[in-house]
């Protein structure tokens, strides 16, 4: 007979879920604070004992769930995408924009969650969670990179994320067109950026000028699992 039990994680992620959804209404006015994850669990009827553990440091660990759960949409959304057929640049713009479409209905929402991990005790958390979603999105293209190109595409495409969702919190026109020609130019500079690397490779003064560094990053390894 297959087993229906939930583990301890399927409770804690159904938790997390149920309260970022009932947080939402709160988070306007009162951002993502211990006080909103308090009316967020009254509302939804969650055990203040679970939602101890699915949120142990408050209103901060609200506000990564709220992001971690727009990644899982986005990658359902992608897996019925057809990216396959799709040019790699256009691959990169099409997810970008998605993962911003989803969150759209939530603007004061992200607009706060920026605010917090732009504090200097949680900008490394914001930065983990951009290399996440940026991670998500390589993955999702195809990308096979499995060298120090691994990280520096990474890298790059979490600052392409975070400061087009920046632009766009602050974008007025008529469906956030602006957002989106500022999207186009920032993938047009990292097409730019790999057409430059790519010429560099074959031209052999600088194949010579790079070849100390280029041992240095050769070290480097994509993770096994990711």
């Amino acid at each position: 007979m297959k087993r229906t039990d939930k583990t301890e994680f399927d409770h804690l992620a159904e938790t997390r879920e149920k309260v970022v959804e009932a947080a939402l209404a709160h988070v306007t006015f009162d951002g993502w604070t211990d006080r909103t994850l308090g009316m967020a669990v009254q509302d939804c009827g969650v055990a203040e004992g679970l939602a101890r553990l699915a949120f142990p440091r408050g209103g901060v660990d609200l506000a990564i769930a709220f992001h971690r759960g727009a990644d899982r949409q986005l990658a359902e959304a992608l897996g019925k995408a057809g990216l396959e057929d799709m040019r790699i640049r256009d691959r990169v713009t099409y997810c970008v924009r998605q993962r911003i479409e989803l969150i759209a209905r939530h603007r004061e929402a992200v607009r706060r969650a920026a605010g917090l991990f732009a504090l200097p005790m949680y900008a490394p958390e914001g930065m983990r969670l951009m290399w996440e979603t940026a991670d998500l999105i390589w993955t999702q293209c195809g990308d096979t990179a499995s060298d120090y190109n691994w990280y520096t595409k990474r890298a790059i495409l979490s600052g392409v994320y975070s400061s087009t969702v920046l632009f766009w919190l602050g974008d007025n026109s008529p469906n956030s067109v602006d957002t989106w020609n500022f999207l186009d130019r920032r993938i047009e500079n990292v097409m730019q950026f790999e057409k430059t690397k790519a010429q560099l490779r074959e031209n052999p003064l600088a194949r010579a000028a790079l070849w100390g560094p280029k041992q240095v990053l050769s070290l480097l390894k994509a993770p096994v699992t990711r």
